[in-house]
């Protein structure tokens, strides 16, 4: 690493004021802040200093989506070979290598057109890049279909990087999980590709993707066609990374030991969902708990309600905030048999409510501490 760090070194002057490089300062000290941390400090002021700046903190967002991104890809293989009746004869490193092939190239479009528009935009403003699209392009590729088209996968990233971050200021000042605006796009733009009624399989024979998936199933009073173990563990179709409850809950654990996410958030999108679930039992004939194991709903607690731009800031809001996302999210799939997935829809809706949620907490707590304060006099 001292033969990198001494190179970039080298280079600096070359992208400072007055280099010849200088239009591309921007791009140099995001690539330098990437593999080394910055070694600049606050010149005045009273500040907090951490030796965890906030890629650091994405990192970890990342590491904590790797298993279940890996088993997504090997499910995607599962899933292919499954439909096709050759599962049995197949052996593991082949379902992941299939997995891979079919994913990866989502995973690569999602970084190049979302980085490339976050360079530009560095490069005009003349500011520095910013690092929340280490997080996004990551979860953009894991809540897509597998077999999206990879011009649909680009339009979905461009349209959430531009609409959903840069029109607001970049990171830190969206109002919506910029993720999740790529679903959304997607979702209403190309409704055949993604609606939820059925799976989707990386395989070209039609009758693989003929079946209906667990939301489809419990959205038209069918009995599921999938145990509760298999969508814990995750062997059934589904977006690429959304299917895993199991891995998701090891990515949860990471989060929560690393204090990056929200335990309260969580907590309550699950007891939300649940008591929901439980509300709904006798109408869909599907056990509260399944609720929580189906569609997107334990990864959009884990990972896209909990993000800290777009989610309630009080404690006491992150209990209001994430009941509401788990109540509704169940509220929609069970009533509205036109979304049979109902948590991307709630999370955005509360992205939207979150600061009133906050507004509501603060004056409660002013109202409370005046009270108080004139029964002393």
């Amino acid at each position: 690493m001292n033969f990198l760090r001494n190179y970039l070194d080298k280079q600096k002057p070359k992208f400072e004021k007055g280099g010849k490089l200088e239009k591309f300062h921007s791009v140099f000290t995001g690539f330098e802040s990437f593999l080394f941390v910055p070694n600049q400090t606050t010149a005045g002021g009273a500040h907090i200093r951490d030796a965890v700046d906030l890629k650091r903190t994405m990192i970890m967002v990342v590491i904590a989506l790797v298993p279940a991104l890996l088993f997504g890809i090997y499910n995607v293989g599962y899933q292919h070979f499954n439909a096709i009746g050759a599962l049995a004869d197949t052996p593991f490193f082949q379902l992941f290598l299939y997995g891979l092939w079919k994913v990866l190239p989502i995973i690569v479009v999602s970084y190049v057109v979302g980085l490339g528009i976050e360079f530009a935009v560095a490069q005009m403003k003349g500011h520095e890049i910013n690092e929340g699209f280490l997080v996004s392009g990551l979860l953009i590729p894991m809540i897509m279909p597998v077999e999206a088209p990879l011009w649909m996968v680009a339009l979905s990233t461009a349209f959430a990087v531009i609409i959903g971050k840069e029109i607001f200021g970049g990171t830190g000042m969206n109002i919506w999980n910029p993720a999740l605006l790529a679903r959304a796009f997607f979702f209403f733009s190309y409704p055949s590709m993604i609606s939820g009624d059925k799976v989707w399989i990386a395989s070209e024979t039609a009758d693989a993707i003929s079946q209906a998936t667990p939301l489809a199933q419990m959205a038209q009073g069918q009995a599921l066609s999938y145990s509760t173990a298999d969508m814990f563990w995750g062997f059934i179709p589904g977006s690429i990374g959304e299917t895993s409850t199991f891995c998701i809950l090891i990515g949860a654990a990471i989060l929560l030991l690393t204090s990056v996410a929200s335990w309260r958030i969580m907590l309550s999108v699950f007891a939300g969902g649940l008591l929901l679930g439980w509300a709904f039992q006798s109408l869909t004939g599907v056990p509260a708990y399944d609720q929580l194991l189906m569609g997107g709903f334990a990864f959009g607690a884990v990972f896209m309600a909990t993000d800290p731009v777009t989610s309630s800031q009080t404690n006491t809001g992150k209990y209001i905030y994430g009941f509401l996302i788990g109540a509704m999210a169940v509220i929609i799939r069970c009533i509205n048999p036109g979304y049979p997935e109902g948590m991307m829809l709630a999370i955005l809706l509360m992205n939207t409510f979150a600061p009133l949620i906050d507004w509501c907490v603060v004056q409660s707590n002013i109202k409370r501490r005046l009270k108080r304060a004139k029964a002393m006099v």
